[in-house]
């Protein structure tokens, strides 16, 4: 099984220390979140993956091979970014540029996603809205078919309809060819369902690398009016919590170790958008 190894990948820019002694590996059969804060790296991450730029050290190897200058290595990867190379052509013309580009790709489905999104197949690349540039990336990209596709913030300017089709899309595509997916975003909370593990980037190095049952696995939430969940929550190691008029919720470390909640207060499950920012609010 092809597996893609981050083996202590740094990125310096001048002063600037962008991706700190990272190691870890993506492997087909997930859908990996890729989280965190502007400026964590995640940008630089995915650049360094495409072969866009070198890493200052450390190497980033696929099945043991490095991608950088390694153009078989190279047609195995894709990211959602790289879907503007050809800005000047119409949407069609450039989806047969890309099919040219990449050996796996699907025009059938290319095609069947334009008419999805309802996106012209007459338009200009460059000449398209901030959403449909997003949508026509999207689509370069699953159609791609490629082992390891990376999608950059996939829902950027998409309407609420547009975004619920793209995540109905994307894993209708990975029921279909189950591959290594990995989403960077930031809004967590719409996609929290579809990912199966969670690697956190916080300012340039590793934080969390671990299968999203595990994750959750670490804390629960209490809910209900503010007094009695401070009450309830006295003593507890929290995360953090978050209060609405009289009601507050607070996220505790740990598990309730079958503590039966008192009346007014419900324990649920970690939210996983909330605890991401519990654990990068320092």
């Amino acid at each position: 099984m092809s597996k893609l190894t981050y083996q202590n990948v740094t990125m310096r820019f001048g002063d600037v220390t962008a991706l700190d002694h990272v190691s870890f590996s993506f492997e087909p059969g997930h859908v990996y979140g890729l989280l965190g804060r502007n400026g964590a790296g995640k940008s630089t991450l995915l650049s360094l993956t495409a072969g866009w730029r070198h890493a200052t050290e450390g190497e980033i190897l696929l099945d043991g091979k490095s991608v950088w200058e390694n153009p078989q290595a190279l047609q195995q990867i894709v990211c959602m970014s790289d879907g503007n190379l050809f800005p000047t052509l119409r949407v069609k013309q450039g989806l047969i540029w890309y099919s040219r580009c990449r050996p796996g790709f699907d025009m059938e489905q290319a095609l069947r996603l334009c008419g999805k999104f309802e996106l012209s197949l007459k338009s200009k690349i460059h000449s398209l809205s901030t959403g449909y540039g997003t949508i026509f990336k999207l689509i370069v990209a699953m159609a791609s078919q490629a082992p390891f596709t990376f999608y950059d913030e996939p829902v950027l300017g998409l309407d609420a309809n547009h975004r619920d089709l793209f995540y109905r899309e994307l894993m209708e595509d990975y029921g279909n060819n189950p591959r290594c997916v990995v989403i960077s975003t930031h809004l967590i909370e719409e996609c929290a369902n579809l990912l199966d593990h969670i690697i956190v980037i916080n300012k340039g190095r590793l934080m969390l690398n671990e299968a999203t049952e595990e994750t959750l696995a670490r804390g629960y939430s209490v809910s209900g009016p503010a007094g009695a969940v401070d009450a309830f929550t006295a003593g507890k190691a929290l995360y953090g919590a978050q209060s609405l008029g009289g009601l507050k919720t607070a996220y505790v470390k740990g598990r309730p170790e079958g503590e039966t909640a008192p009346a007014g207060i419900e324990l649920g499950k970690l939210d996983l958008q909330q605890l991401f920012i519990q654990l990068t609010n320092n």
